[in-house]
């Protein structure tokens, strides 16, 4: 009887992630942009329409943009952990480089500047 029990409640976890994998997913709102910030400070929009490689933060990292989607290809801290986080590409989505300080942010359709000081 437990077992069966044990059964139920992990079959019922399991879907109840599944369902909310899917709306999480299918909720998710397209980002035009990756912004990019250097110690909590914005430096750089770059348009996900627009492929291209793109050294930040002095060359510390290196982020690919590639069919509206961004990933880090290079960082030169220790771990690398950024260069794992994936491709990002939907609005509130976030790649981290803590050694280097640095954040690249999917944004939405809001802004129209490739570059702010």
């Amino acid at each position: 009887m437990k077992k069966k029990a044990d059964i139920i409640l992990i079959a019922s976890l399991l879907a109840l992630a599944a369902v909310l994998f899917l709306v999480i997913r299918l909720t998710q709102k397209p980002g035009a942009w990756a912004v990019v910030s250097v110690n909590g400070i914005e430096v750089q929009r770059i348009r996900l329409s627009k492929d291209g490689i793109y050294e930040l933060n002095g060359g510390t990292n290196v982020l690919e943009i590639k069919d509206g989607r961004a990933h880090m290809i290079h960082a030169d801290c220790p771990d690398k952990l950024c260069t794992y986080q994936g491709f990002i590409d939907a609005d509130g989505q976030a790649i981290i480089c803590l050694p280097n300080r640095l954040t690249v942010v999917v944004s939405g359709p809001e802004s129209e500047t490739d570059f702010v000081q």
